[in-house]
Protein backbone atom coordinates (compact mmCIF):
# COMPACT_ATOMS: atom_id res chain seq x y z
CA UNK A 1 0.00 0.00 0.00
CA UNK A 2 1.48 3.37 -0.97
CA UNK A 3 1.54 6.37 1.41
CA UNK A 4 -1.06 8.29 -0.58
CA UNK A 5 -3.53 5.41 -0.27
CA UNK A 6 -2.85 5.11 3.45
CA UNK A 7 -3.45 8.82 3.97
CA UNK A 8 -6.76 8.66 2.08
CA UNK A 9 -7.95 5.70 4.14
CA UNK A 10 -7.06 7.55 7.35
CA UNK A 11 -9.37 10.43 6.45
CA UNK A 12 -12.83 10.71 7.92
CA UNK A 13 -15.84 11.01 5.67
CA UNK A 14 -16.28 14.73 6.27
CA UNK A 15 -12.63 15.30 5.35
CA UNK A 16 -13.04 13.47 2.04
CA UNK A 17 -16.15 15.51 1.27
CA UNK A 18 -14.41 18.81 2.02
CA UNK A 19 -11.32 17.82 0.05
CA UNK A 20 -13.60 17.25 -2.94
CA UNK A 21 -15.00 20.76 -2.47
CA UNK A 22 -11.49 22.18 -2.36
CA UNK A 23 -10.71 20.50 -5.67
CA UNK A 24 -13.89 21.75 -7.30
CA UNK A 25 -14.27 23.37 -10.68
CA UNK A 26 -11.61 26.01 -11.24
CA UNK A 27 -9.42 24.64 -8.47
CA UNK A 28 -8.39 21.16 -9.54
CA UNK A 29 -4.85 22.06 -10.59
CA UNK A 30 -2.30 22.81 -7.91
CA UNK A 31 -0.02 25.57 -9.14
CA UNK A 32 2.86 24.90 -6.76
CA UNK A 33 5.05 27.82 -5.71
CA UNK A 34 3.31 31.16 -5.44
CA UNK A 35 4.08 33.84 -7.97
CA UNK A 36 5.53 37.08 -6.68
CA UNK A 37 3.14 39.97 -6.26
CA UNK A 38 4.21 43.27 -7.81
CA UNK A 39 1.35 45.69 -7.32
CA UNK A 40 1.65 49.19 -8.76
CA UNK A 41 2.44 52.04 -6.42
CA UNK A 42 -1.11 53.45 -6.44
CA UNK A 43 -2.24 50.30 -4.65
CA UNK A 44 -0.09 51.02 -1.62
CA UNK A 45 -2.93 52.87 0.13
CA UNK A 46 -5.30 49.99 -0.60
CA UNK A 47 -2.93 47.47 0.96
CA UNK A 48 -2.38 49.82 3.92
CA UNK A 49 -6.14 49.86 4.49
CA UNK A 50 -6.16 46.05 4.54
CA UNK A 51 -3.36 46.04 7.11
CA UNK A 52 -5.38 48.40 9.31
CA UNK A 53 -8.48 46.20 9.04
CA UNK A 54 -6.43 43.15 10.00
CA UNK A 55 -4.84 44.84 12.99
CA UNK A 56 -8.19 46.17 14.23
CA UNK A 57 -10.03 42.86 14.08
CA UNK A 58 -7.42 40.19 14.83
CA UNK A 59 -4.21 41.07 16.63
CA UNK A 60 -3.28 37.37 16.75
CA UNK A 61 -3.49 37.05 12.97
CA UNK A 62 -1.84 40.44 12.45
CA UNK A 63 1.07 39.39 14.67
CA UNK A 64 1.44 36.08 12.83
CA UNK A 65 1.53 37.78 9.43
CA UNK A 66 4.39 40.04 10.55
CA UNK A 67 6.56 36.96 10.21
CA UNK A 68 5.97 36.79 6.43
CA UNK A 69 8.07 38.56 3.78
CA UNK A 70 6.65 41.98 2.91
CA UNK A 71 4.92 41.05 -0.37
CA UNK A 72 3.28 37.95 1.03
CA UNK A 73 2.40 39.78 4.25
CA UNK A 74 0.36 42.43 2.54
CA UNK A 75 -1.23 39.87 0.21
CA UNK A 76 -2.42 37.74 3.15
CA UNK A 77 -3.74 40.84 4.90
CA UNK A 78 -5.68 41.76 1.75
CA UNK A 79 -7.22 38.29 1.87
CA UNK A 80 -8.09 38.72 5.54
CA UNK A 81 -9.66 42.14 4.92
CA UNK A 82 -11.78 40.82 2.05
CA UNK A 83 -13.08 38.03 4.31
CA UNK A 84 -13.53 40.39 7.27
CA UNK A 85 -15.72 42.82 5.33
CA UNK A 86 -17.85 39.92 4.10
CA UNK A 87 -18.28 38.75 7.69
CA UNK A 88 -19.17 42.28 8.83
CA UNK A 89 -21.90 42.51 6.19
CA UNK A 90 -23.51 39.41 7.73
CA UNK A 91 -23.57 41.12 11.14
CA UNK A 92 -25.19 44.33 9.87
CA UNK A 93 -28.91 44.93 10.51
CA UNK A 94 -31.39 45.20 7.66
CA UNK A 95 -33.05 43.16 4.96
CA UNK A 96 -30.49 43.82 2.24
CA UNK A 97 -27.57 41.94 3.81
CA UNK A 98 -27.68 38.98 1.45
CA UNK A 99 -27.84 41.23 -1.62
CA UNK A 100 -24.85 43.24 -0.35
CA UNK A 101 -22.99 40.07 0.51
CA UNK A 102 -23.60 38.62 -2.96
CA UNK A 103 -22.40 41.86 -4.55
CA UNK A 104 -19.26 41.73 -2.44
CA UNK A 105 -18.74 38.11 -3.48
CA UNK A 106 -19.19 38.95 -7.16
CA UNK A 107 -16.44 41.55 -6.90
CA UNK A 108 -14.31 39.23 -4.78
CA UNK A 109 -14.36 36.45 -7.36
CA UNK A 110 -13.66 38.80 -10.24
CA UNK A 111 -17.14 38.40 -11.73
CA UNK A 112 -17.70 42.14 -11.10
CA UNK A 113 -15.20 45.04 -11.07
CA UNK A 114 -13.54 46.06 -7.81
CA UNK A 115 -14.52 49.71 -8.29
CA UNK A 116 -13.02 52.23 -5.90
CA UNK A 117 -13.18 50.10 -2.74
CA UNK A 118 -9.59 49.83 -1.41
CA UNK A 119 -10.08 46.35 0.07
CA UNK A 120 -11.48 44.99 -3.18
CA UNK A 121 -8.69 46.67 -5.16
CA UNK A 122 -5.98 45.10 -2.99
CA UNK A 123 -7.71 41.73 -3.03
CA UNK A 124 -8.14 41.77 -6.83
CA UNK A 125 -4.42 42.51 -7.23
CA UNK A 126 -3.58 39.69 -4.81
CA UNK A 127 -5.94 37.19 -6.42
CA UNK A 128 -4.55 37.88 -9.87
CA UNK A 129 -0.91 37.92 -8.80
CA UNK A 130 -1.09 34.57 -7.02
CA UNK A 131 -3.55 32.78 -9.29
CA UNK A 132 -6.07 32.12 -6.51
CA UNK A 133 -9.04 30.11 -7.88
CA UNK A 134 -12.28 32.08 -7.69
CA UNK A 135 -14.32 29.19 -6.31
CA UNK A 136 -12.76 29.55 -2.86
CA UNK A 137 -14.05 33.10 -2.41
CA UNK A 138 -17.38 31.94 -3.80
CA UNK A 139 -17.58 29.11 -1.26
CA UNK A 140 -16.80 31.54 1.55
CA UNK A 141 -19.60 33.90 0.53
CA UNK A 142 -22.03 31.00 0.07
CA UNK A 143 -21.34 29.79 3.62
CA UNK A 144 -21.83 33.28 5.04
CA UNK A 145 -25.05 33.71 3.06
CA UNK A 146 -26.38 30.39 4.36
CA UNK A 147 -25.63 31.55 7.89
CA UNK A 148 -27.98 34.50 7.46
CA UNK A 149 -30.83 32.00 7.80
CA UNK A 150 -29.03 30.08 10.55
CA UNK A 151 -30.88 26.92 11.54
CA UNK A 152 -28.10 25.16 13.44
CA UNK A 153 -26.44 21.84 12.66
CA UNK A 154 -27.58 18.35 13.50
CA UNK A 155 -24.18 16.69 13.14
CA UNK A 156 -20.50 17.55 13.25
CA UNK A 157 -20.23 16.72 9.54
CA UNK A 158 -22.69 19.54 8.84
CA UNK A 159 -20.83 21.91 11.13
CA UNK A 160 -17.51 20.98 9.48
CA UNK A 161 -18.99 21.94 6.09
CA UNK A 162 -19.82 25.39 7.49
CA UNK A 163 -16.35 25.70 9.07
CA UNK A 164 -14.81 24.80 5.72
CA UNK A 165 -16.76 27.55 4.00
CA UNK A 166 -15.93 30.34 6.43
CA UNK A 167 -12.41 29.30 7.51
CA UNK A 168 -10.77 26.48 5.55
CA UNK A 169 -11.27 28.39 2.30
CA UNK A 170 -9.15 31.16 3.82
CA UNK A 171 -6.35 28.70 4.48
CA UNK A 172 -6.63 27.25 0.99
CA UNK A 173 -6.28 30.74 -0.47
CA UNK A 174 -3.48 31.66 1.95
CA UNK A 175 -1.37 28.68 0.96
CA UNK A 176 -1.40 29.89 -2.63
CA UNK A 177 0.16 33.13 -1.43
CA UNK A 178 2.71 31.38 0.77
CA UNK A 179 3.65 28.74 -1.81
CA UNK A 180 4.07 25.00 -1.33
CA UNK A 181 5.15 21.67 -2.74
CA UNK A 182 3.17 18.46 -2.59
CA UNK A 183 -0.46 19.16 -1.63
CA UNK A 184 -1.25 20.66 1.79
CA UNK A 185 -4.99 21.02 1.07
CA UNK A 186 -6.12 18.44 3.64
CA UNK A 187 -4.01 20.09 6.34
CA UNK A 188 -5.37 23.54 5.46
CA UNK A 189 -8.89 22.15 5.72
CA UNK A 190 -8.19 20.66 9.15
CA UNK A 191 -6.62 23.87 10.42
CA UNK A 192 -9.55 25.96 9.23
CA UNK A 193 -12.08 23.67 10.89
CA UNK A 194 -10.01 23.66 14.10
CA UNK A 195 -9.77 27.44 14.21
CA UNK A 196 -13.46 27.98 13.49
CA UNK A 197 -14.44 25.38 16.09
CA UNK A 198 -12.23 27.27 18.55
CA UNK A 199 -14.12 30.47 17.68
CA UNK A 200 -17.42 28.69 18.25
CA UNK A 201 -16.38 27.41 21.68
CA UNK A 202 -15.07 30.82 22.72
CA UNK A 203 -18.09 32.76 21.44
CA UNK A 204 -20.99 30.59 22.64
CA UNK A 205 -22.53 33.45 24.65
CA UNK A 206 -22.16 36.06 21.91
CA UNK A 207 -23.60 33.70 19.31
CA UNK A 208 -26.56 32.95 21.59
CA UNK A 209 -27.30 36.67 21.89
CA UNK A 210 -27.28 36.81 18.09
CA UNK A 211 -29.75 33.94 17.86
CA UNK A 212 -27.24 31.27 16.91
CA UNK A 213 -26.14 27.94 18.38
CA UNK A 214 -23.38 26.30 16.35
CA UNK A 215 -22.67 23.27 18.54
CA UNK A 216 -24.09 20.14 16.84
CA UNK A 217 -27.45 19.01 18.17
CA UNK A 218 -26.22 15.41 18.35
CA UNK A 219 -23.53 16.52 20.83
CA UNK A 220 -25.91 18.67 22.88
CA UNK A 221 -28.27 15.70 23.21
CA UNK A 222 -25.43 13.30 24.01
CA UNK A 223 -24.32 15.40 26.98
CA UNK A 224 -27.78 16.55 28.05
CA UNK A 225 -27.23 20.26 27.37
CA UNK A 226 -30.29 22.27 26.34
CA UNK A 227 -30.70 25.59 24.60
CA UNK A 228 -32.21 26.95 27.82
CA UNK A 229 -29.03 26.07 29.69
CA UNK A 230 -26.93 27.90 27.12
CA UNK A 231 -29.23 30.90 27.34
CA UNK A 232 -28.91 30.91 31.13
CA UNK A 233 -25.13 30.56 30.93
CA UNK A 234 -25.18 27.68 33.40
CA UNK A 235 -21.88 25.86 33.85
CA UNK A 236 -22.40 22.41 35.38
CA UNK A 237 -20.97 18.93 34.92
CA UNK A 238 -22.96 18.37 31.72
CA UNK A 239 -21.66 21.59 30.20
CA UNK A 240 -18.09 20.79 31.24
CA UNK A 241 -18.32 17.33 29.69
CA UNK A 242 -19.62 18.78 26.42
CA UNK A 243 -16.86 21.38 26.30
CA UNK A 244 -14.16 18.85 27.18
CA UNK A 245 -15.35 16.75 24.24
CA UNK A 246 -15.26 19.71 21.85
CA UNK A 247 -11.87 20.97 23.09
CA UNK A 248 -10.39 17.49 22.57
CA UNK A 249 -11.87 17.40 19.05
CA UNK A 250 -10.33 20.77 18.21
CA UNK A 251 -6.95 19.69 19.57
CA UNK A 252 -6.99 16.56 17.40
CA UNK A 253 -7.62 18.77 14.39
CA UNK A 254 -4.73 21.08 15.26
CA UNK A 255 -2.48 18.03 15.66
CA UNK A 256 -3.70 16.65 12.34
CA UNK A 257 -3.05 19.99 10.63
CA UNK A 258 0.49 20.49 11.94
CA UNK A 259 2.29 18.17 9.43
CA UNK A 260 1.10 20.39 6.58
CA UNK A 261 3.46 23.15 7.69
CA UNK A 262 6.33 21.10 6.28
CA UNK A 263 4.81 21.34 2.80
CA UNK A 264 4.79 25.14 2.79
CA UNK A 265 7.48 27.43 1.44
CA UNK A 266 10.07 28.00 4.15
CA UNK A 267 9.46 31.74 4.40
CA UNK A 268 5.83 31.09 5.36
CA UNK A 269 6.25 28.31 7.90
CA UNK A 270 6.91 30.58 10.85
CA UNK A 271 3.77 32.64 10.30
CA UNK A 272 1.50 29.60 9.86
CA UNK A 273 3.03 27.87 12.87
CA UNK A 274 2.47 31.03 14.93
CA UNK A 275 -1.19 31.18 13.88
CA UNK A 276 -1.69 27.50 14.70
CA UNK A 277 0.06 27.56 18.07
CA UNK A 278 -1.36 30.89 19.26
CA UNK A 279 -4.92 30.10 18.23
CA UNK A 280 -4.87 26.63 19.73
CA UNK A 281 -3.91 28.20 23.06
CA UNK A 282 -7.36 29.77 23.26
CA UNK A 283 -8.47 26.26 24.20
CA UNK A 284 -6.10 26.40 27.18
CA UNK A 285 -7.72 29.65 28.28
CA UNK A 286 -11.20 28.10 28.02
CA UNK A 287 -10.01 25.31 30.30
CA UNK A 288 -8.50 27.81 32.75
CA UNK A 289 -11.91 29.43 33.00
CA UNK A 290 -13.40 26.02 33.91
CA UNK A 291 -15.30 26.15 30.60
CA UNK A 292 -17.15 29.30 31.62
CA UNK A 293 -17.44 31.05 28.26
CA UNK A 294 -20.47 33.03 29.40
CA UNK A 295 -19.02 35.66 31.74
CA UNK A 296 -15.98 36.67 29.67
CA UNK A 297 -14.19 36.05 26.40
CA UNK A 298 -11.25 33.65 26.53
CA UNK A 299 -8.11 35.17 25.02
CA UNK A 300 -4.39 34.50 25.20
CA UNK A 301 -2.61 37.18 27.29
CA UNK A 302 0.16 39.12 25.59
CA UNK A 303 2.87 37.79 27.89
CA UNK A 304 1.85 34.22 27.09
CA UNK A 305 2.04 34.92 23.35
CA UNK A 306 5.58 36.19 23.79
CA UNK A 307 6.48 33.16 25.89
CA UNK A 308 5.29 30.90 23.07
CA UNK A 309 7.61 32.40 20.45
CA UNK A 310 10.57 30.04 21.11
CA UNK A 311 8.26 27.03 20.70
CA UNK A 312 6.79 28.52 17.54
CA UNK A 313 10.25 29.12 16.07
CA UNK A 314 11.43 25.63 16.99
CA UNK A 315 8.40 23.89 15.49
CA UNK A 316 8.61 25.96 12.33
CA UNK A 317 12.31 25.20 11.94
CA UNK A 318 11.77 21.49 12.58
CA UNK A 319 8.73 21.17 10.27
CA UNK A 320 9.07 18.32 7.82
CA UNK A 321 6.71 17.10 5.10
CA UNK A 322 4.44 14.17 6.03
CA UNK A 323 5.72 10.73 5.08
CA UNK A 324 5.18 10.02 1.41
CA UNK A 325 4.80 13.72 0.52
CA UNK A 326 7.24 15.76 -1.50
CA UNK A 327 9.41 18.29 0.34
Amino acid sequence: MNPATSAAEAMEGWELALLALARGEGGTALAGQARGAHAPGDLDAAFARCAAVTKEHSRTFYTATRLLPAEKRRAVRALYAFCRVADDIVDEPGEEREARLRQWGQAGTGAAPAGDDPVLQAWAATRDAYGIPAHFAGQLVDALADDLGHRGYDTFDELARYCYGVASTVGLMSMRIIGWSGDPSLYAIRLGVAMQLTNILRDVAEDWRNGRVYLPREDLERFGVTDDQIGAGRVDDRWRALMQFQVARARRLYTGARPGVGLLHRDGRLAVTAALELYSRILDEIERRDYDVFTGRASVPGWRRVALLPLVAWRAYRAKPPKGAEA
